[in-house]
């Protein structure tokens, strides 16, 4: 069985730095990164900066700046944005580099060699903003149906690549594979407003600004940013237009799955597949094209005032808590919203009234009861053993959530563990137990709650990673794998636990909005 696991996000564009809606695709990549390895694959994670295109271009003339020194900003921005929020991605890739040139150079003149690229005149609709070519049958009310803004007319010289040639075979292949784009709603989307009405040939260069790869036998042009940008998937781990591709390159492509967000899926699902068939590369296995993440009811823009920057929220609420909010509150297909109120909120409730609340008290019981010694257990009644049931039970649901990519669905089955817990608690009162000297059931209660907690974190390693950590060393256990909870008995007899400390405070709401507005 290839135990290999290959997951890409898109490339983070350099006109400016990632806000929180850019930020949640590299939480949701790393957190299906983290579940793969706990599962046991060897898994290569791929992210990084897309540096080239007309507004960058025009970004570094308005700020002063050469190109090259503009983009070398911001791609050390995104790189401490995706390193606040603990992202552990294996490569972090820029389009500048210069074999990555080289390649898409190469590239291009292969595509033009065998006839899928002609030289042409472009006339026509492009957003700047997006660095995208549009027709009026995608304009919504006049305006890009990605940015909203107005695009401008343009006409120039040009390289076309001819999508037709190969838009029967993508559609053939999306129709055959359900499960290659999700969720539903988007593969819908590709099929019915794009590949069935037919596709345009593609403007794939450019003659109206230099920064970019030049296309060699025609050094006027530079290649078209996105056709650029799509390219690093492969050029990165050894692909050779020539044939002779790396071992890396056999080892990490196909792509298990790409995420993306859900405004640029048509370039991930249309152009990217067309360009590996005429390149004849296998495709990638899955493309998810995530939701947003909307500032109260709307999408996040400069131009609204209404963006949230990652490292910002890490400063004022800690890493595990934005990760687990952005996780957790964004759905598998529907979009979901940021506002400050409804974030410490989510934080209180789940993260510090009940995960933390469960661990603490359950340490702090054992102190009390035990001397910080976990018990052993001579006695399972039934209520205890449906307990154990229930939590062992988490394991394979989860499991089937993460291999669906429903991760909100996922990390909502994680927090039920503490919520059964502390109703466990309820329903044993091990204080009354403790009063009427039922030491053979209090002992039972204990380890099931410390046990309980340990599959918790076990499972919230792919997740918050650092609060399972100090869950596991207030357990002080090592015991972290999740075959170790396939069964209820990951905690030896005596071990002594370290002292409880909170994993998450309550927040004031209303002094830490006055902090932070």
């Amino acid at each position: 069985m290839n135990r290999n696991f290959n997951i890409y996000t898109a490339i983070a564009y350099t006109s400016t730095k990632p806000h929180i809606g850019n930020t949640y695709e590299v939480i949701l990549a790393d957190a299906i990164a983290r579940y793969k390895r706990l599962e046991g694959y060897e898994v290569y994670f791929q992210t990084g900066t897309d540096e080239h295109g007309q507004k960058i271009e025009q970004k570094a003339i308005d700020s002063g700046q050469e190109p090259q020194e503009y983009v070398d900003s911001v791609a050390l921005e995104v790189r401490k944005v995706w390193d606040s929020v603990n992202a552990s991605y294996d490569k972090f890739v820029r389009t500048t580099q210069i074999h990555h040139k080289q390649t898409v150079s190469k590239m291009f003149e292969k595509l033009y060699n065998q006839g899928d690229i002609y030289k042409g005149k472009y006339e026509g609709l492009y957003c700047t903003p997006c660095e995208s070519f549009l027709t009026k049958g995608s304009l919504h009310d006049g305006n890009c149906p990605d940015c909203g803004r107005k695009p401008e007319y343009t006409e120039e010289e040009a390289y076309f690549f001819k999508l037709s040639n190969y838009s029967e075979r993508l559609t053939k292949h999306i129709e055959d594979n359900p499960g290659f784009i999700i969720p539903e709603s988007r593969k819908n989307e590709i099929l019915n407003q794009f590949l069935k009405p037919g596709l345009e040939d593609l403007c794939v260069s450019r003659t109206s600004f230099s920064w970019g790869v030049p296309v060699e036998f025609d050094p006027k042009h530079v290649v078209y940013v996105w056709l650029d940008a799509l390219s690093n998937y492969i050029t990165f781990i050894g692909y050779d237009p020539e044939g002779n591709h790396s071992e890396e390159f056999k080892e990490k492509w196909p792509a298990d799955v790409h995420i993306i967000g859900k405004d640029i899926t048509r370039f991930h699902a249309i152009y990217w597949p067309i360009l590996l068939m005429a390149l004849d590369v296998e495709l990638p296995k899955k493309i998810f094209g995530h939701p947003w993440v909307l500032s109260g009811e709307e999408k996040m823009s400069k131009s609204k005032g209404n963006i949230i920057y990652a490292d910002d929220l890490v400063h004022h609420f800690g890493i595990d808590a934005v990760r687990y909010y952005f996780l957790s509150q964004i759905s598998y297909a529907n979009d979901g919203v940021f506002t400050y109120e409804i974030f410490i909120d989510k934080i209180n409730s789940d993260l510090a009234n009940n995960l933390g609340n469960l661990v603490n008290r359950t340490i702090s019981m054992a102190k009390k009861y035990f001397e910080g010694q976990i018990p052993k257990v001579t006695l399972l009644e039934d209520n205890d053993k449906k307990f154990r049931e229930k939590v062992i039970a988490k394991n394979d649901t989860i499991k089937n959530k993460m291999n669906e990519y429903k991760i909100s669905d996922a990390i909502s089955e994680i927090i039920d563990i503490f919520d059964i817990s502390n109703k466990y608690i309820d329903d044993t009162t091990p204080w009354i137990l403790a009063k009427d000297q039922d030491s053979e059931k209090l002992k039972t209660v204990i380890y099931n709650l410390l046990e309980a907690s340990r599959h918790g974190a076990v499972l919230l390693q792919a997740f918050l990673p650092e609060t399972a950590n100090k869950i596991f060393n207030q357990l002080n256990t090592k015991n972290t794998t999740l075959e170790s909870i396939n069964n209820f008995e990951g905690l030896d007899e005596g071990i002594e636990l370290s002292d409880p400390t909170p994993l998450f405070q309550r927040i004031d709401k209303e002094e830490k909005l006055k902090e932070i507005l």
